[in-house]
């Protein structure tokens, strides 16, 4: 049985989904503003890959996973390039899709905006009004903490120790605040900015509400899971956790999921150290499953670190299940054998996922792979392991002038030209073929 790490209570859990053999999955998605970093591509290559795993084991999942597409950041740059948000929206959702479909990311079952949803989230707020939760103020709604039952559970927190914290807070918006602590469920609209009308006068959401909207109205007012990076843990999570219990009076979701940073070079990642790099820039020089590799095979809560050589041992390995995957097959394997594998691959997943010791089955399973067992049951079972982590590779053809040279250098050691068949290896190896003489006959792969 799967094992999931659920942040809420802080406890390995088995994983019983609402449904039988269906997952409802709600995964915060970026604000799109800019291209995506590679925090951001850690977040979503972890949940493809925990996705993907529920597919292998043969759940249905319904993957659902936002645009954030009103928002300050959004309106600060598409003031600044002269555009309207939808318009830089737009761009970098296209952006987003291209860059993630690089590193072998599924499309979500639905992406989720914001813009798209303005009705139901300003009927939810009034609904939160109405239940005694939120509160108007000059135009601003804003959701009363102090009415949440265990407002910051998910963060391990208590209300005394964040009321502590907020004490000193002294700007406008904490003036019109019952509670410094109150979060934004409504802004009124500032001269020049995008705006909805609603009952409380021309504004937008605040951050928090538009996830809880659009998980509850896509997959219902309980879900399976719902994931993100480790940093929406608090405020965000703790506070869609806290408006969407109070709308619904239910358990908002079963099981929380948080993936760990990832560092450059041993130092947090920030624009202000000069490290911060956008997947849009590093897929110029990075293959896209090279990188995908990187990402998928350390666990998803642990934090990873970025340099170069992480991503040149990457590459080396990928290149070693490559060549693994391209061996001609041979006879019937001992499928008892093979069986092991897959058994001590389910042991490491149902583990909370845990890839790190995944890859190290898979690698055990490509050594026995290149002794000489690869039938087609075999090659079907990698194919289907490799997916788990985002990895397919396609068969590679050679052109007709290699398939030549290599039954050349065949005929020439059968008869005992050893001279031509070297010399013939030696070209092909100036082409990037490199070639292995076995008992079942010569091999090939590609450097």
């Amino acid at each position: 049985m799967i094992k999931i790490y659920d942040t809420m209570t802080r406890s390995l859990r088995d994983f019983v989904p609402l449904t039988e053999n269906v997952v409802n999955m709600y995964i915060c998605g970026p604000t799109v503003y800019n291209y995506i970093h590679i925090g951001n591509a850690r977040s979503a290559v972890a949940f493809d890959t925990i996705r993907r795993y529920f597919e292998y084991c043969g759940y249905t999942v319904n993957y659902i996973s936002n645009f954030t597409d009103v928002d300050d950041k959004i309106i600060k740059a598409a003031n600044e390039a002269g555009i309207s948000t939808k318009e830089l929206s737009d761009k970098f959702i296209t952006a987003f899709m291209e860059d993630t479909a690089q590193l072998g990311i599924k499309p979500a079952t639905q992406n989720p905006r914001v813009i798209n949803y303005m009705d139901e989230i300003i009927a939810f707020v009034s609904t939160l009004i109405d239940k005694g939760f939120a509160y108007v103020a000059e135009g601003d709604v804003y959701f009363q903490v102090a009415k949440s039952k265990n407002y910051a559970k998910l963060a391990n927190k208590t209300l005394e120790d964040l009321e502590i914290g907020a004490s000193g807070r002294t700007d406008a918006e904490t003036d019109r605040k019952e509670n410094p602590l109150d979060f934004a469920l409504w802004k009124a609209a500032k001269e020049g900015e995008i705006s909805w009308e609603s009952p409380w006068g021309p504004g937008r959401p605040g951050w928090h509400i538009e996830c809880s909207v659009m998980a509850t109205e896509i997959l219902g007012n309980t879900i399976d899971i719902h994931g993100g990076g480790a940093d929406l843990e608090f405020p965000h999570h703790t506070n869609e956790i806290a408006q969407s219990e109070a709308k619904t009076g239910k358990t908002f979701a079963n099981y929380w999921m948080h993936n760990g940073f990832v560092n450059v070079d041993n130092e947090k990642m920030s624009k202000s150290l000069g490290n911060f790099v956008t997947v849009h820039d590093m897929l110029k020089t990075v293959d896209g499953q090279v990188l995908r590799f990187f990402l998928a095979t350390q666990q998803y809560r642990k934090p990873i670190n970025f340099t170069e050589k992480a991503i040149h041992d990457a590459e080396v390995n990928l290149k070693y299940l490559k060549n693994t995957h391209s061996l001609p097959l041979t006879d019937q394997v001992n499928q008892d054998e093979l069986q092991t594998y897959l058994d001590a691959f389910q042991v490491a997943m149902d583990d909370d996922f845990n890839t790190a010791n995944g890859v190290t089955v898979l690698f055990d399973m490509a050594k026995w792979i290149n002794s000489g067992n690869y039938d087609e049951t075999v090659k079907d079972a990698f194919e289907k392991m490799l997916q788990v982590f985002g990895i397919v590779f396609e068969e590679e053809v050679l052109d007709e002038d290699i398939e030549k040279l290599i039954e050349e250098r065949q005929a020439a050691r059968a008869n005992k030209d050893f001279a031509t068949a070297d010399r013939i290896r030696d070209e092909l190896a100036a082409q990037g073929i490199k070639l292995l003489d076995t008992r079942e006959g010569v091999r090939w792969t590609r450097d």
